[in-house]
């Protein structure tokens, strides 16, 4: 990925975006999951997984979106495992996607295919935030983002897709006049959505 035009630092605290690809319609198909940290208004850290579906069925559409192939996630280790790796870093912190309807609803199809709870956490979609943030906007798409901020990327690749999110939702919080990425749900009318161990409930947005 390449970054055009740094952004400035935003101060204040965590928050880390998510994004998943997956191996064919499934919802809890992920074949890959990227994550990118912002701590202090900045992208801190991005990491890239490769996940082993439990059915290992890939579709031809979805390899043509994001290349990953059976034999490229053969030897990776299944979504419990991978998602553990990062458990540590998910309690406490803001998570943020674009289209969390998706995203959020792979974790929680993949974590029921393995009959477990869901983690305790709130979550913000970065797509609502730019509908009412970048109304001017003739799509919200995640590559209409990266051309208003100047970034370049290669989309469909999770850690980049997390990257882009993260440095939008960046954006914003400047454009909201806020310090942190958290404090935009407020300003926008948002209600963050929530896993817990008994279920979720949605992201949404008041009416304009």
């Amino acid at each position: 990925m390449t970054m055009l035009n740094a952004l400035p630092a935003l101060p204040n605290g965590k928050t880390i975006a998510i994004d998943f690809e997956t191996a064919n319609e499934e919802r809890g198909s992920a074949c890959s999951v990227g994550l990118a940290w912002i701590e202090d208004g900045r992208v801190v850290r991005v990491e890239e997984r490769l996940i082993r579906p439990r059915s290992m069925r890939f579709s031809s559409f979805n390899i043509a979106i994001h290349g990953i192939r059976p034999e490229h996630v053969e030897d990776a280790p299944e979504f419990p495992e991978v998602m553990d790796e990062f458990a540590d870093d998910f309690a406490g912190a803001t998570m943020i996607a674009h289209n969390a309807a998706f995203d959020f609803s792979v974790w929680r199809s993949a974590l029921d295919s393995y009959r477990q709870a869901y983690p305790q956490l709130s979550y913000l979609c970065s797509v609502k935030m730019a509908q009412r943030l970048w109304p001017h906007l003739t799509s919200h798409r995640l590559n209409v983002l990266a051309d208003h901020l100047g970034l370049m990327f290669r989309h469909h690749n999770a850690a980049e897709d997390a990257a882009i999110c993260a440095e939008a939702s960046i954006a914003m919080a400047r454009q909201a006049g806020v310090s942190h990425v958290a404090a935009i749900a407020g300003v926008i009318g948002m209600r963050p959505g929530r896993l817990y161990a008994g279920g979720y409930e949605a992201c949404s947005c008041r009416r304009a």
